[in-house]
């Protein structure tokens, strides 16, 4: 016995999902049905999205002007630091681009090959830009070096410390609305991109002690710079490699794990929690689990039982837009195993 719901049309980020609900809370509930209707299921994983996208194209536009105005500077200074913040910069800006199309074809409807959707897009687009933080940090240690090798000197140095400022708070400004966006709406791949800027914000601040030391006469100043901004792309790397490929591997945090559990165990009927699985589908989560019921109710009696298990689960676990909950009868004394006839599938 089992029961399915694709979307969910309420909010699920109840602060407290097991104390008594408020009576407003209670009120909206009996003035505002639980429609189930396809364009219901999916307002709420559109509007997501849309946040997403929002997000994306706002950082976009202030990013890549962010980045015009330090070419600007790098050609007339021949800085390789804020050469290399200009390429990490423009870099991050452009990883708006896999990131939003993965948005976009993350709202398609299921289809019949793409039963899950097309979430898992979002995924792809954080591998995408785990790699472009990889490219940026070849590409900026490498022109540092060469400059060590070929020292030469840095001109316009107050330009260059006004480009590291103006590097500093862009950036900075952009990472606190993504990681804000991403983390309110459950994107991985948006988080990654925060810290990514939040990481160019750092280097730019590298960037003016470059500019710094160049005018007191330390020629070298600038690409050690070039080569510290290396080391600090390099940590920003290790961090959105791990979050992207802890979400590619389907891993969720073990308290969600535990809410959910406990949510089940106090729905009425419900006897046991048996095997509970969560996954993220880009930024939607994905729930599968067997409840344990008296074996003597009725089909309809079991049925009602696993639509009030999916109910809890829904409010008591953010983000989660889709359950699938099975019923498993309670064992009687000398019943075999009701699962026996599927222990040969289940081998390694």
């Amino acid at each position: 016995m089992s029961h399915q719901h694709h979307e969910h049309a309420h909010e699920h980020d109840h602060p407290h999902p097991h104390a008594p609900a408020p009576l407003r809370h209670r009120l909206a509930h009996l003035l505002t049905p639980h429609s189930h209707e396809t364009a219901d299921k999916l307002d709420p994983a559109l509007e997501t999205s849309a946040r997403g996208i929002r997000a994306l194209w706002v950082s976009l536009a202030l990013l890549g002007a962010t980045a015009v105005a330090q070419a600007v500077v790098v050609v007339l200074s021949g800085s390789v630091a804020l050469l290399g913040d200009t390429v990490h910069n423009t870099a991050d800006a452009l990883t708006a681009v896999p990131l939003g199309i993965a948005f976009v074809l993350g709202r398609r409807a299921a289809t019949r090959r793409f039963t899950y959707g097309y979430g898992r897009a979002e995924d792809l687009a954080g591998i995408a830009i785990v790699l472009t933080i990889a490219a940026s940090a070849a590409f900026a240690a490498w022109t540092a070096v060469d400059r060590l090798l070929d020292p030469r000197p840095l001109t316009h140095v107050p330009a260059v410390a006004v480009a590291a400022l103006v590097g500093f708070a862009g950036n900075e400004w952009v990472a606190r609305y993504r990681i804000r966006v991403g983390r309110a709406i459950g994107s991985a791949a948006l988080v990654a991109d925060g810290l990514h800027a939040r990481t160019d914000g750092f280097t730019s601040l590298a960037v003016l002690l470059g500019a710094g030391g160049a005018a007191l006469g330390w020629q070298l100043a600038d690409p050690v710079v070039g080569l510290a901004i290396t080391t600090a792309i390099v940590l920003v790397l290790r961090d959105a490699a791990r979050e992207v490929f802890r979400r590619v591997m389907d891993a969720v945090d073990p308290a969600l794990v535990d809410r959910a559990e406990q949510a089940l165990r106090e729905v009425p009927g419900v006897r046991e929690v048996g095997e509970l699985r969560l996954r993220w589908i880009g930024h939607r989560l994905r729930a599968e689990v067997a409840v344990v019921v008296d074996g003597e109710v009725t089909v309809r009696q079991a049925h009602a039982i696993t639509v009030e298990a999916e109910h809890a689960l829904l409010h008591a676990v953010p983000r989660l837009t889709a359950a699938l909950v099975h019923a498993d009868p309670a064992p009687a004394p000398g019943e075999s195993d009701p699962h026996l006839a599927l222990a040969h599938h289940m081998t390694t």
